[in-house]
């Protein structure tokens, strides 16, 4: 009889526990935000155009985003995707590809200029500055404080 009264009261008493609350968040920046960099190279004689400045614009653009695909590269990684195929115990057939996937915010442009027969972009990517574009979308948190009714 003693166990079941216990039961009931903790019960009871169990009830009284405030279950509603109020958490405050606060947002956590890392520890440290590097600086990343990336070249672009891309050549002016093989660009599909008949003026030379022309070329020097295609030039440009392709560099920019070859720098751009250098920079996705250090922050998202190169996925590798490679095949080999065996015949009588001979390579008969060996692929590999590598790509990358990814979105960069926040790059700015360095340096554009050419040199000799290419066309050069650096690029800077500043953590600091991506951490304050995220903001707007995926924000790392801890509580701060929490409240209850």
């Amino acid at each position: 009889m003693k166990a079941y009264l216990l039961l009931v009261a903790s019960l009871l008493l169990s009830g009284c526990v405030a279950k509603d609350k109020y958490v405050q968040w606060e947002d956590v920046p890392p520890p440290s935000f590097p600086k990343l960099t990336a070249i672009g190279y891309a050549p002016l004689a093989t660009q599909p155009a008949k003026e030379p400045s022309q070329r020097v614009l295609m030039a440009m653009q392709a560099s920019k985003i070859v720098a751009y695909r250098e920079l996705a590269e250090q922050v998202y990684g190169q996925k590798i995707s490679a095949n080999s195929s065996v015949s009588e115990w001979m390579l008969t057939d060996d692929n590999v590809k590598a790509s990358v996937s990814g979105v960069i915010r926040g790059a700015k442009v360095v340096k554009s200029y050419p040199a000799g027969e290419h066309y050069v972009t650096e690029l800077e990517l500043d953590f600091a500055q991506v951490w304050a574009l995220y903001q707007q979308q995926s924000r790392p948190q801890r509580i701060k404080t929490v409240t209850y009714f």
